[in-house]
């Protein structure tokens, strides 16, 4: 994935939290439990939590209902008194040439890419797009309407709040315990499965699922193959999508950019951690996200139509996968 060097960058929406080590939001957050659906690390719960619901339930007998700690009642407590400044960041990411050296200005401009991207879309069907403020933080984080989270929860979405947060070390987790390919666009993937998580809950959808259902074809699993496909749409569009400087910021997407995504994507299936992480059996019954393959098919239907309106997961009699 290839940046507009000289395109300029907007750090305007995103509050980076991490001076002094990280800790919880300043500003008196509304937390103590969970205010809303989270959609984390691709899904419901984090990747992390998943491996260790996955332990739990197999090993220990478990009912299929979430742990303690892993269903949100848990994420209370975490330190508070650390205020956003955006200051460093915006000094050191202005352009595209900053992005393409360094991950903090790579995640910039894939933010300002998205929210160019469905500012356009929802304009062109009128309909309003408030874009989410993305949280940078370490360690871990007071939100404003989902309580507080470490980063064991992995990136999630806030629908409380419409906020994303996301610690930038989980991609280099990705890499070294779940092997995946990783680069740009791999990364990308992550940013903009949670901005799917957003538009859905713009649009209403993510109101039509409750609780923790699983299954292959539950409303959880729907939800987040949907919020894949986004994400594919959005990688379809991105090098056509104006930046802040009028032009895209980014310029070129390979297939073995693409690949690399998939790649990401199927090593966050249901099936792959069950059976690589938890224990080697697979229980379709417990999915909450998806399979490896039904993740990849839906974000392949995004980025080869790059339309929004072939994401529908909750059509009737729609396949899977």
């Amino acid at each position: 994935m290839r940046f507009d060097e000289s395109s300029r960058l907007d750090t305007s929406q995103i509050d980076d939290l991490r001076r002094g080590g990280g800790g919880g939001r300043g500003g008196g957050g509304r937390g103590g439990g969970l205010g809303g659906r989270v959609a984390v690390g691709g899904g419901g719960i984090s990747i992390v939590a998943l491996i260790l619901f996955f332990i739990v339930s197999q090993l220990g007998g478990g009912t299929g209902a979430l742990p303690p700690g892993l269903d949100g009642s848990g994420l209370g407590g975490v330190e508070e008194g650390q205020a956003a400044d955006t200051s460093e960041l915006a000094a050191n990411c202005r352009t595209g040439a900053d992005a393409a050296r360094s991950l903090d200005c790579e995640a910039v401009a894939v933010i300002n890419s998205l929210d160019a991207y469905w500012s356009d879309t929802f304009a062109r069907a009128g309909v309003t797009y408030r874009p989410p403020r993305t949280n940078f933080f370490r360690g871990s984080v007071r939100t404003n309407g989902c309580g507080g989270a470490t980063s064991d929860v992995g990136p999630f979405y806030c629908p409380a709040d419409q906020e994303v947060y996301i610690d930038l070390t989980f991609y280099s987790e990705l890499e070294s315990r779940f092997g995946a390919e990783g680069g740009p666009f791999a990364r990308s993937y992550v940013l903009a499965h949670e901005y799917g998580h957003h538009v859905q809950n713009l649009l209403g959808t993510s109101s039509r699922v409750r609780g923790n259902e699983t299954g292959p074809t539950s409303g959880s699993v729907r939800l987040e193959l949907q919020a894949d496909c986004y994400a594919g749409v959005w990688g379809r569009n991105a090098t056509q999508t104006p930046g802040p400087s009028g032009r895209p910021l980014i310029t070129e997407i390979t297939q073995a950019d693409v690949d690399a995504a998939l790649d990401t994507a199927a090593r966050i299936g249901d099936d792959y951690i069950q059976s690589h992480l938890g224990g080697g059996r697979v229980d379709e019954s417990q999915f909450s996200h998806g399979s490896s393959a039904q993740r990849e098919k839906w974000f392949t239907t995004g980025f080869t139509t790059g339309e929004p309106a072939r994401c529908d997961t909750f059509a009737r009699g729609v396949d899977l996968g």
